[in-house]
């Protein structure tokens, strides 16, 4: 009653008989085979036939076309923004490279800037560089942070789709529009202010100053914040919005405030996409040209003094001084150029490492 014989033609008698082969696929066979603990029959008749189940191989998985190329390209879309980081880092210094042998002074401390003499230093240059960039970012982190978290978690919606559209638009303003504005409006109640900071902490060494006001650093540095403030507005914003919302509900139910909310669960979940816009803005801060142009004083100095007329930038002193510049000013404005880009791969290259390694204490907490 367990086998079902078939009938099959007799070789010998010419007629058909019972035979023990059996009707079920070989993947069965093998099954019971292990169940039972009896070795497993071997021969052509056992072999699995087409539909039937086994061993055989999978077949092997088509590469289509469209992918191979879609991988192709995007292979080559990276590999050409090695190459071109590449070739400037080597036009930079090949240019670079003959100014500063015939350079006069230490490259790296000296001050003063005669390029066309060959006498010329960095060292003031990247002093205010790095001074109207971090100030900058002092102002606009705190601002962008705070309008961010309203547009995410307190505005209406009606309210924050328009004022995200207002601080998008306001990023697509060209720089130069920014120092026309700087330059010619907002100068005046900067002065101001900083007359009133001299009147009643002037005893600070970043206020210790009488005048004369005008372009100053932190003229430059106000105008650089308002540059930078929608770029840090708008990634935070996007990050704190990816917040899950299974934290906020967590931490409402356990009793915490609206505040504590986003203190314990939408801070620590956007802190490295905070990192990462503060970083970038960082980094637009370090090149912008034509508005520290129009706002700093263009003088060769290192001083804290942020109120007084003064202050200068890489940037803005190549935009200032290459186009009266001899071959020799030509290098040595490459060369502070190579400095800039320098600095900028750096700040990168920390923020790369900052959120890597806080995305790896995550995955480890979490």
């Amino acid at each position: 009653m367990g086998e079902s014989p078939s009938r099959s033609a007799d070789a010998r008698t010419g007629g058909s008989g019972v035979t023990t082969s059996h009707a079920r696929p070989a993947g069965a066979v093998a099954s019971a085979g292990i169940l039972t603990g009896t070795p497993l029959p071997t021969g052509p008749e056992f072999e699995p036939g087409p539909g039937m189940g086994g061993g055989g191989a999978l077949p092997r998985r088509r590469t289509f076309g469209a992918e191979r190329a879609f991988r192709g390209l995007s292979v080559a879309a990276g590999t050409m923004v090695l190459v071109i980081i590449i070739a400037i880092a080597i036009f930079l210094i090949a240019k670079a490279v003959p100014a500063l042998r015939a350079n006069q002074v230490n490259f790296f401390t000296a001050k003063e800037w005669f390029a066309n003499e060959g006498r010329f230093g960095i060292a003031a240059l990247a002093f205010g560089t790095v001074l109207t960039a971090v100030i900058a970012l002092l102002v606009a982190v705190p601002v962008a942070l705070g309008i961010a978290l309203y547009l995410s978690h307190y505005a209406p919606r009606r309210i924050a789709t328009t004022l995200g559209f207002l601080i998008d638009l306001l990023a697509a303003v060209p720089s130069v529009v920014f120092g026309l504005w700087g330059r010619e409006v907002f100068i005046d109640p900067v002065n101001d202010f900083a007359a009133w900071l001299n009147r009643y902490f002037g005893w600070i060494p970043f206020f210790d100053s009488e005048g004369p006001y005008g372009r100053s650093i932190m003229l430059g540095s106000l105008v650089l914040a308002i540059m930078v403030l929608p770029i840090i507005t708008s990634l935070s914003r996007e990050v704190f919005a990816q917040t899950p919302k299974a934290n906020e509900e967590a931490a409402l139910a356990l009793g915490a405030t609206k505040w504590e909310t986003i203190r314990t669960a939408v801070l620590p979940y956007g802190r490295p996409g905070v990192v990462a816009a503060v970083m970038l803005g960082l980094g637009r801060a370090l090149g912008e040209t034509i508005a520290l142009a129009m706002t700093l004083g263009a003088t060769f100095g290192i001083s804290f003094n942020l109120i007084g007329s003064g202050g200068n930038s890489i940037a803005a002193n190549i935009a200032n001084g290459f186009g009266e510049a001899s071959d020799l000013g030509r290098g040595a404005l490459i060369a502070s150029g190579l400095v800039l880009f320098a600095i900028t791969l750096v700040v990168n290259m920390t923020a790369r490492a900052i959120i890597y390694r806080r995305r790896e204490f995550t995955e480890v907490a979490a």
